[in-house]
């Protein structure tokens, strides 16, 4: 798919990956919303790119649907959809004061799996109105899951979880899709260097860093972004997770 000139949607748009991205695509010539919890966030994002920020809770039917459809009457439909909105808190199953609540456990799963799945049904129901490019596709959604889809840590019980339901989400969404001509695919972010690393002491920022086998340092927004470039625009990626993570493994803890 050639990028300049798409509608696409971005979530978790305000900070991080989502951030980098949401601006990658609009210097590719993409006509970009981008969404979030965050509104004065999004909306400086959005701004800056030239683009829509928008209020908006993935795990809400009604929020997102009221914000796609602003999005598709400012854009029309997109045919470009990249899902990094996610939360990610550290509980432990049972803790010193007892189980961990089920709450906890149901907010990241709502988030994160739901919210990605509440996006990309929309996005999917959006593309297939559109005319087919002239290979035949109408879109591409991108999703975010994480290496703890596969090496989840101690405390990432409902974190691993959510990501793992949406590797498994992969390859099922773009078998359903194919029919309409929309591909899906999945990253695997490592250690990325976002607010939420950057904001630790710079002595446990090395002692992580020193875990990636090579390169040794954290993964950067802006490579994140390049790797949603090229999936847009190589065809033949479709039902795949690709690993974003410089060969690491996460250790228990």
């Amino acid at each position: 798919m050639q990028i300049n000139g798409q509608a696409a949607i971005v979530t978790g748009g305000a900070s991080g990956m989502g951030a980098e991205t949401a601006r990658h695509l609009a210097k590719l010539g993409a006509k970009v919303t981008v969404l979030d919890m965050n509104e004065a966030a999004v909306k400086q994002v959005a701004e800056e790119i030239g683009g829509l920020g928008l209020l908006c809770d993935v795990s809400s039917a009604e929020s997102a649907e009221k914000a796609v459809a602003e999005a598709r009457a400012a854009h029309g439909p997109a045919r470009i959809a990249v899902n990094c909105a996610g939360v990610a808190p550290a509980k432990r199953i049972v803790g010193r004061d007892g189980p961990m609540a089920l709450d906890d456990f149901r907010k990241v799963i709502e988030v994160n799996l739901i919210g990605t799945f509440n996006m990309l049904r929309l996005a999917a129901a959006d593309m297939g109105t559109l005319d087919p490019l002239e290979s035949g596709e109408r879109g591409v959604i991108v999703n975010t899951a994480s290496v703890a889809a596969y090496e989840g840590q101690i405390g990432q019980a409902a974190y691993a979880s959510s990501k793992g339901g949406i590797v498994a989400l992969t390859i099922c969404a773009a078998r359903d899709l194919a029919r309409s001509g929309v591909r899906v695919m999945t990253i695997a972010p490592g250690l990325i260097g976002t607010p939420m690393l950057l904001n630790m002491p710079q002595e446990v920022q090395d002692s992580l860093a020193a875990t990636v086998p090579f390169p040794k340092r954290f993964g950067q927004p802006s490579e994140y972004a390049r790797l949603v470039q090229h999936i847009l625009e190589n065809e033949m990626l479709n039902g795949e997770v690709i690993r974003l993570d410089g060969a690491i493994r996460m250790a228990p803890q």
